[in-house]
């Protein structure tokens, strides 16, 4: 394929209007929850979650299988099929009238999102030279990446307030005929012809079905313990499911993840440190969340409104990461990030039930978002940079999924961990229960620090580094 055979900057706009909606639709449902609620007659809290928990849950199970598929299918022919999933399923969300449609059609949707991420970010990373274009170029991709989950609130409380919950779902429907029409026309096809001819039936079957058990496993952990009979038969299940997923691996002749992949140590470091990364930055996330509507007293408008700053210092600390990560180099730049988000949950962490918003919250806002977005985009640009083509939907795929498995799992771990300090109902007892839920994010977020510095040697990015000074592709071989 010609990398140029229609202008990149044009494909990097529609790849990102289909990336924002996915990530924007991940946090624009919370707002309307209570509204769901009513109207649709679900019965407790512990059901609703479902809404929410039903389209993570497909989402991260699907991506690798996603990711490979687009190697196999083509990139683009595999967008344009996750586009339709997740239109229809959108369309389908909003006419919903009991809440077992809405949780069915939400997993549907979780299955289109699954399909159109990691093709996205694997059209961007065959479309765009390897050095400063494709560093440019993520830049942007990080931005949209994290910051749609911002504006979703912002939107998702603007569109249950003025019409009603069921436009939060109706909305996708416009954008993605338009993405799709512009997709048909102006993205190029990208895929290898010459190999890759057999499918990893048993491999997909497998992975898929581990990292489903898996996700479930954690979601379940936070209503009913660790020590629950699901949550345990789960992990159990996602344990045999992953290690016959290896198997499978080591003796496939067209393996669905070339195990190989993982000596590329640039590759390695980057899932890592976004799995460990990702695990605090998604659950602070949501405690933020709850601190500024429960103990602030803030409406589902308002809440959204206050994010606002959290959008802004990831665009901003993005657009500056993709100038100076090919120029200082990527594992500076992610490190800095990885100690300005720290220092952020060090401030939420002392946040007073009597607190304000302009003292106690926008602080460690503004320090966690510069972080996060110093911390996304050197990492995407060191996990997808070094590869083969025919690589990308893989590299993407895997990169997804260590977010996505991160994020579940961060959350899962402090959910529990701020219950266990959580005694009572009053305010103040749930205040000293998120202190240590962001101390802990702040621990994983350090954690990732570590492994970043520890695992990451100058001579492995060394070519990428290279390659951006020339704007020369630079290859890694994985063997």
């Amino acid at each position: 394929m010609s990398r140029h055979s229609t202008n990149p900057w044009v494909v990097l706009v529609i790849i990102c209007l289909a990336q924002f909606m996915v990530v924007l639709d991940a946090t624009i449902v919370n707002v309307a929850l209570p509204h769901i609620q009513s109207s649709l007659g679900f019965k407790n809290e512990a059901s609703l979650q479902w809404v929410i928990n039903a389209y993570t849950l497909v989402f991260a199970g699907f991506l690798l299988l996603g990711g490979r598929a687009g190697d196999l299918l083509g990139r683009k022919r595999l967008f344009l099929i996750g586009l339709v999933v997740f239109t229809a399923a959108s369309l389908l969300d909003g006419i919903a009238t009991s809440s077992g449609e809405l949780i069915g059609f939400r997993a549907l949707q979780g299955l289109g999102a699954a399909l159109i991420s990691p093709a996205a970010l694997s059209i961007i990373s065959t479309t765009f030279a390897e050095g400063k274009e494709r560093a440019r170029a993520l830049g942007v991709w990080a931005a949209i990446a994290i910051g749609g989950s911002a504006v979703g609130l912002v939107l998702g409380g603007a569109l249950t307030q003025s019409f009603s919950w069921r436009w939060i779902f109706f909305v996708n429907v416009p954008v993605g005929i338009l993405t799709f029409l512009a997709a048909t026309r102006l993205v190029p096809e990208s895929k290898d012809e010459n190999v890759h001819q057999g499918y990893d039936l048993a491999g997909a079957v497998t992975v898929t079905g581990g990292l489903m058990a898996l996700v479930y496993g954690l979601v379940n952990s936070a209503s009913h313990g660790w020590g629950s009979t699901v949550t345990i038969v789960s992990f159990i299940g996602a344990v045999i499911l992953l290690t016959a997923f290896v198997l499978v691996e080591q003796r496939s002749s067209e393996p669905l993840v070339r195990l190989s992949i993982f000596r590329v140590r640039s590759l390695l470091t980057a899932n890592v440190a976004m799995f460990l990364a990702f695990s605090g930055m998604f659950a602070m996330f949501f405690f933020n969340s709850l601190y500024i509507q429960k103990v602030l007293g803030f409406g589902p408008l308002k809440a959204g409104v206050s994010f606002l700053p959290f959008t802004a210092g990831i665009m901003v600390s993005a657009g500056l990461a993709s100038g100076l990560a090919p120029r200082i180099g990527v594992k500076p730049v992610a490190a800095v990030g990885m100690v300005l988000t720290v220092i952020g949950m060090v401030l939420f962490a002392r946040m007073p039930v009597g607190g304000s918003y302009p003292t106690d919250v926008l602080p460690g806002m503004i320090l966690g978002s510069l972080g996060m977005g110093a911390i996304f985009m050197p990492l995407t640009l060191v996990a997808t940079t070094g590869l083969e083509d025919d690589d990308q939907g893989l590299a993407s795929g895997l990169f997804n999924t260590s977010q996505q498995v991160g994020g579940a799992l961060g959350l899962a771990i402090l959910s529990t961990v701020a219950a266990s300090h959580t005694s009572g109902g009053s305010l103040a007892a749930q205040v000293h229960g998120f202190h240590y839920a962001f101390g802990g994010a702040g621990v994983l977020v350090g954690l990732s620090l570590v492994a970043l510095l520890a695992l990451l040697r100058k001579r492995d990015v060394a070519a990428i580094e290279a390659a951006a000074e020339s704007e020369e592709p630079a290859l890694v071989s994985a063997a």
